[in-house]
């Protein structure tokens, strides 16, 4: 055979051997592609393809074929070792139209996904739209978004600030969300151009506004919204030592930033998929002329590199270093010393003052930037307009105290996380408990929460009242420390600790919780509004004394005004319904809310429950139905039932459902209510109780009838009690010991 025919096979045999050699990002053995769609591992297609957790179906009846989720009904768009991507519902509510999905949901538990926190945004569309998003029960999240607008000249192409289109962030370890669409007038003003309500979670790089949207997104069923992934629930520490641990070679193990669990990466000098045993390898930098780092001879070694110089010539051969210098002849000895010492001792001694000069500089600028960043200038601002008095008792803490009191924010001094960030457990240097709370890493509306807590907790001083002690600003993120109390929230003794907490306790905490909002309303210099008042921001100590914390929510209000009109915050079930429907914030939203908690009290129930018929879902309409059915003491919490007076329990009910009125000027004020309460705790049992089931007639009133199954008076079973009552409305009811 010639050498001439023997060329193109050669050629051949190389292209084949290469294509073979190629990394595959699958198992062996594994389908890599469902379409033009390619599958790394873990992810994969059948049995023994991937991980647990992470198995695609390839639906082969599209055209091109669909990967989707486990064997459900979530589609997968896009596949990769850094994130996913699948196509989520969008919910609508039009113009005359009942047939639209305008309460939509996606749930990822049971799965190693996440929704992305710092890829999504909630978004909502339309001129007369109101969303929410709730996520799961564990984490208590709820958000929303209010998209308004008159006519279609005032909506710009290209910004959701409210104005047609809104859009808000989402928490981090979100695995389920609830959507529902909500109208103020039902599109009648503006259905022309604007028919229609729409939300959704979107990937943000893929969504910019247009006007037109308001029409064509009716044509829309599904968005992408992208998801973080992470292999198991167990940290790097914990997982490098189980047998299932599923880094490869030359990889390294990096904890999960979006939920429990961790992920894999490559170690420097190599690449490829880490999941694999030999998924990484190595990078050859002397390969590529382009980007070779060195400027004569470069040696490939596993995981870097080395580079030297030709025979003739000196230096560290690299092209960001010396390079490559040619060898000169001798010169001078004496003059060659005497000239470099000189030389080097001028240059220390400029650089030692130029390394200081700029270090000290450097620092400033830091420290500034920081003081800026975490809102210092606006916390000054906030001091000067109120007379600098504000954060008089309060101390400016410096970044290592904090780190050394929570042993550098470890994981284990972690006392809760919230909507602004995280409370950690820390101990100072005079054996001082305290609680620090960390923002997360904020923007421009968490730095205006952090500087509203710090100014409104600093002019509040009251027993139960959480004190703050201080603050710091110059970390990356802000910090505020105030008092710890130790014995968790209010919400947690009632729901998860169940029935552990006496009737008398009840009462004492809903007096005390009602005295510092009185005090909060009405007492303070300026009248402050808690705006998200509910059992988890009552925190108790150790002798259960109750503590009104989270103060991110609430606002300042001036002397010469009742209301004001903000943004709709707060937590779903708590919600003041007026308060909601018009955007005004009085002392009555916090009364409604404190309604709320006093049917906790009573009850034991959830704010929301999906166990309660439709109707009843939320705790206020359920308590207020028991009520006016004649049935209080059937949905009272059993130790309640037991414990508690008859007539005070009524007492207390009565309290609650006036708080609860739709209305906010038929509600209490606070003050009020906090005196009827400390009423309420001094009252003493006079009544004597019949012995077996009888009917009798007790005076009320139509619209508010006798609930309780006690009476004044001893009476024998069957007696007709009505004669002795004045010209009142009768009404009958079951009296039971």
């Amino acid at each position: 055979m010639s050498s001439h025919a023997s060329l193109p096979l050669l050629l051949l045999l190389s292209v084949l051997t290469g294509a073979a050699s190629a990394a595959s990002d699958a198992l062996p053995g594994c389908q890599e592609n469902c379409g033009n769609a390619t599958i790394p591992y873990p992810f994969g297609i059948g049995e023994g393809c991937h991980l647990p957790g992470f198995k695609v179906t390839c639906n082969t009846t599209f055209d091109p074929p669909k990967m989707f989720m486990n064997n459900g009904n979530i589609e997968f768009l896009k596949i990769s070792l850094d994130d996913v991507r699948i196509a989520t519902l969008i919910a609508r509510q039009c113009y005359a139209s009942s047939l639209d999905p305008s309460h939509i949901w996606s749930n990822l538990k049971g799965t190693p996904y996440t929704f992305s926190n710092s890829r999504n945004r909630f978004t909502a569309l339309g001129c007369d739209t109101l969303a929410l998003i709730q996520g799961d029960n564990s984490t208590g999240y709820t958000g929303g978004c209010v998209s308004v607008c008159t006519d279609e000249s005032s909506v710009t192409n290209g910004t959701c600030s409210g104005i047609a289109c809104c859009q808000t962030a989402i928490p981090a370890g979100l695995k389920r969300f609830d959507s529902t669409l909500g109208q103020l007038v039902s599109y009648n003003a503006t259905w022309s151009f604007s028919p229609c309500g729409y939300a959704f979670l979107i990937d943000q790089d893929e969504y910019v506004f247009s006007v037109p949207d308001l029409i064509g997104f009716r044509a829309r069923r599904r968005v992408p919204t992208v998801l973080d992934w992470a292999i198991g629930n167990e940290t790097c520490k914990v997982a490098v030592r189980s047998p299932d641990y599923a880094c490869g070679e030359n990889s390294h193990c990096i904890d999960s930033t979006n939920g429990p669990g961790y992920r894999c990466s490559c170690n420097s000098g190599y690449s490829g998929n880490p999941h694999l045993k030999q998924g990484c390898q190595d990078v050859d930098e002397c390969k590529d002329p382009n980007s070779n780092p060195c400027v004569k001879i470069c040696t490939n070694t596993p995981g870097g590199y080395a580079c030297s110089c030709p025979r003739g010539t000196y230096g560290d051969g690299r092209k960001d270093g010396k390079g490559c210098i040619d060898e000169h002849k001798a010169f001078p000895l004496m003059q060659s010393v005497l000239g470099s010492g000189l030389g080097l001792l001028f240059l220390l001694i400029c650089g030692s003052w130029l390394y200081w000069a700029l270090k000290k500089r450097r620092l400033m600028r830091l420290r500034e930037s920081f003081f800026k960043q975490n809102g210092g200038l606006l916390l000054q601002q906030q001091l000067a307009s109120r007379g600098g008095s504000s954060v008089e008792t309060a101390r400016i803490f410096t970044a290592d105290e904090l780190k050394r009191a929570t042993d550098n924010y470890n994981e284990s001094r972690i006392l809760g996380r919230g909507g602004y960030g995280t409370v950690y457990r820390g101990v100072l240097q005079d054996g001082r408990v305290v609680a620090i709370k960390k923002s997360k890493v904020v923007d421009e509306s968490q730095i205006e929460q952090f500087i509203n807590e710090v100014v409104i907790l600093s002019r509040v001083i009251h027993r139960n009242v959480v004190k703050i002690l201080g603050c710091c600003l110059e970390t990356e993120v802000p910090l505020l420390v105030y008092e710890y109390v130790s014995n968790g929230t209010l919400f947690h003794h009632v729901h998860r600790a169940r029935g552990t907490l006496a009737w008398p306790d009840r009462l004492r905490i809903a007096a005390e919780t009602a005295a510092a909002l009185g005090y909060l309303h009405s007492a303070a210099a300026e009248p402050i509004f808690h705006r998200d008042v509910k059992s988890a921001n009552i925190l108790l100590d150790g002798r259960l004394t109750a503590k009104v914390s989270d103060f991110g929510a609430s606002r300042l209000v001036p002397l010469d005004r009742a209301q004001v009109t903000t943004l709709v915050q707060g937590t779903l079930g708590y919600l003041d319904p007026e308060y909601f429907q018009t955007g005004q914030l009085t002392e009555k939203s916090d009364v409604y809310s404190f309604g709320v908690v006093l049917a906790e009290l009573l009850t034991g129930e959830k704010p929301i429950s999906e166990a309660r018929p439709d109707e009843e879902r939320n705790l206020a309409m359920h308590f207020i139905v028991a009520m006016r059915g004649g049935r209080l003491f059937e949905v009272l919490e059993g130790r309640v039932r037991e414990e508690g007076e008859g007539e005070q329990i009524m007492t207390v009910a009565r309290i609650a459902r006036r708080c609860l009125r739709l209305k906010g000027e038929e509600r209490p004020k606070m003050k009020e209510v906090a005196a009827e309460l400390e009423r309420a705790r001094r009252y003493e049992r006079t009544e004597s109780f019949v012995d077996e089931t009888t009917t009798v007639y007790v005076d009320g009133q139509e619209d508010e009838p006798t609930m309780s199954a006690y009476f004044t008076g001893t009476f024998e079973a069957g007696q007709d009690v009505s004669s002795g009552f004045e010209s009142r409305v009768l009404l009958p009811v079951n009296l039971q010991r």
